[in-house]
């Protein structure tokens, strides 16, 4: 019996927010992001750290629930944008965690990014942007971020945010199934006081 998970209760803004850095912009998604989320997405390199890589439907399915998040809220997971340099390279933000898991209630900082933006500091500059957002705008008292335990890139960007992680908190993710190599997750927290 799936475990009852109280509600958060968080601000919202009528419209769209975006977030800028000295070199990105997290906004609200746009149609034209769609053909390069659905390669991204379709790229075994990309889906790494993921069961499958996901087909063209699954892809769309998948950006409509993150836009209709930030249309409802206001904040999401947004679209990453390299002003005058990539009109699209991935999505990077914050996305309130449904998993059952021991942690859940949580607001979860997340990216996920297209090859051509790799290395470059990208995941760990926009996701700054979304954590003081979420610190000084919503208000949270913390933020966390998991991944499958073999994903040390992720966990990098983690530790470079000053997240920090307890092997208490590691977990099994329940919509991986029983046996598969990357069900083992690492969660990461950072507290506002840090």
């Amino acid at each position: 019996m799936a475990r009852q998970v109280p509600m958060l209760v968080l601000k919202t803004w009528p419209a769209p927010l975006e977030l800028r850095t000295a070199r990105t912009l997290l906004r609200q998604w746009k149609e034209s992001d769609l053909p390069a989320w659905c390669a991204m997405n379709a790229d075994a390199r990309v889906r790494r750290y993921f069961p499958a890589t996901l087909g063209t439907e699954m892809a769309v399915q998948e950006a409509q629930r993150i836009r209709g998040a930030i249309a409802q809220r206001g904040w999401g997971m947004w679209a990453l944008e390299l002003p005058g340099s990539l009109p699209f390279a991935g999505t990077v933000g914050l996305h309130v965690t449904t998993i059952d898991a021991p942690f859940v209630p949580t607001v979860e900082l997340g990216w996920r990014l297209a090859p051509e933006a790799w290395g470059r500091g990208l995941a760990t500059e926009a996701a700054q942007a979304a954590v003081r957002f979420a610190f000084e705008h919503l208000g949270l008292d913390e933020v966390t971020a998991y991944t499958a335990a073999d994903n040390l890139p992720s966990q990098a960007v983690m530790q470079r945010l000053g997240m920090q992680r307890s092997p208490a908190d590691d977990f099994d993710h329940p919509l991986v199934e029983a046996g598969h190599p990357l069900r083992p997750h690492r969660l990461f927290r950072l507290r506002r006081a840090t």
